[in-house]
């Protein structure tokens, strides 16, 4: 029987960044992972997705090609060919955490494992063989998969998920996207943009519920003025797969409709990976298909830990990353400070892009905060104007009596990119009033920031 100070049960971008950061602290590692390194992120979602995104990206620019003055005829999307750039960049990161394993000195463990009584960890590999493992500490990052609606059943053919997405070799004349938060929409834009007749349902009265009302509604916008249909307040009720494609039935609020498609995504978020791996036979609690765990990833069996997707944080990458890094700091005695959930940035990849982090308008009044709002549009930057980008905008929400920045929400080009001062100017608690006087550089997409701080406090320049 092996023993390890950790073992890591799966290695997506906590479970390897959990695993990385415990070996830099000195500790024995290894880590059990069934599939590819790197996950699901790394191989079936963050990343090859967003290569597909480029590919699009790409597409729409040279479609566009004469608003820049350029002329080309002719241009085609080769669905097979942008997949094959997508898989062989997912290929070249797992490849890249291969070689972090060997530079860290971290053994990797491969088949299934299962929690065991007494610190150890059953794998049981691809030929059905049973080894034992044993760790003083045992991190659980199983991540998630596509969850299933009793009524959309995934086929992988014509009802599909995320990972048959992402493979497909050839266009679909029409595509059914049922779910319009970031897999949804970002599915959407690509496969709209490459020239798919894309539909829209969505159960909630706006597409990307999670996010500002006000991105809600510009992104809606932007999607329709790109050609897509949307439907919100709406429910697919069944899907007859009998014929050559798929006939949606669809219950919208001014009454049932039928949706001729070739292919139905379900986008309806992802559900937890916590079957079969021990948490009954060891008596780890979790409740509603989360571990239940401290500020630090503790789980109430001693030496039982759990990080990312089946924790109770948002199903984010970078969310895992960080609590697995506190995860292991904590085990080797470093005393850091707990993950400050409200200080989460969220990014969704379509075109436009969004980003947000911290309270919502409406949020922060619920909250109990009398607030001032600010709100720059990238009509009004010369930057964007001058990148053909000018969708969109920034909004910044203050506490009216603090200067407290309680939110930020941006849609347009770029945007993913520019998160991260508010996430950074949270943490470190600058005020509004700092923000205006931070000389931001022009001509940048970022000065939309400090313009929209400025707009809150009546102070704006350019609008």
């Amino acid at each position: 029987m092996a023993n390890y100070d950790v073992i890591v049960i799966g290695s997506g971008p906590g479970g390897y960044v959990a695993a990385i950061r415990a070996s830099q602290l000195g500790l024995k590692v290894g880590v059990v992972e069934k599939a590819e390194l790197g996950g699901i992120c790394l191989n079936w979602g963050c990343i090859p997705t967003k290569a597909l995104l480029k590919s699009a990206n790409v597409f729409e620019y040279i479609q566009h090609a004469a608003d820049y003055g350029i002329q080309i005829k002719d241009a085609t999307p080769d669905l097979a060919g942008m997949v094959k750039r997508s898989r062989d960049v997912a290929a070249g990161m797992s490849k890249g955490v291969q070689f972090l394993f060997k530079k860290n000195k971290i053994d990797q463990i491969a088949g299934h494992g299962k929690l065991k009584k007494g610190g150890k960890v059953e794998v049981t590999d691809a030929s059905g063989k049973k080894t034992d493992y044993e760790a003083k500490h045992i991190i659980l990052a199983t991540g998630g998969r596509s969850r299933e609606l009793p009524n959309l059943k995934i086929d992988g053919k014509k009802i599909i998920g995320y990972r048959e997405a992402l493979v497909l070799q050839e266009r679909p004349h029409k595509m059914l996207v049922v779910g319009s938060g970031a897999i949804g929409v970002e599915f959407a834009y690509f496969y709209s943009t490459i020239g798919t007749e894309v539909t829209i349902v969505e159960f909630l009265p706006r597409v990307v519920p999670v996010e500002d009302e006000e991105v809600s509604k510009a992104l809606e916008r932007s999607f329709k003025k790109a050609g897509m249909t949307i439907h919100t307040s709406s429910e697919v009720t069944k899907v007859d797969t009998s014929g050559k494609g798929c006939v949606a039935t669809v219950k919208t609020p001014t009454g049932e409709i039928k949706i001729e498609t070739d292919i139905v995504l379900s986008a309806v978020g992802v559900t937890t990976n916590l079957e079969n791996i021990g948490l009954e036979e060891v008596g780890v609690k979790f409740d509603k298909g989360k571990v239940i765990v401290d500020d630090f990833g503790r789980t109430n069996v001693p030496g039982v830990y759990a990080i990312g997707d089946i924790t109770r944080g948002p199903a984010l990458a970078h969310v895992a990353s960080a609590e697995g890094i506190v995860c292991v700091e904590n085990i080797a005695g470093k005393k850091p400070e707990p993950i400050n959930y409200n200080n989460i940035p969220g990014c969704t990849y379509c075109s436009p892009e969004i980003a947000s982090v911290g309270f919502t308008e409406e949020a922060a009044k619920k909250a109990g905060y009398e607030i001032k709002v600010g709100k720059f549009p990238f009509t009004a930057s010369g930057k964007a104007k001058a990148a053909g980008a000018s969708d969109g905008f920034v909004k910044v929400i203050f506490d009216a009596k603090y200067g407290e920045w309680l939110g930020a929400h941006m849609i347009g080009h770029n945007v993913t990119e520019m998160i991260a001062e508010v996430v950074a100017a949270r943490k470190l608690e600058t005020t509004g009033h700092e923000i205006i006087k931070t000389i931001h550089p022009h001509p940048t997409m970022s000065e939309a920031i400090m313009e929209a701080a400025a707009a809150a406090y009546g102070e704006v320049i350019h609008i």
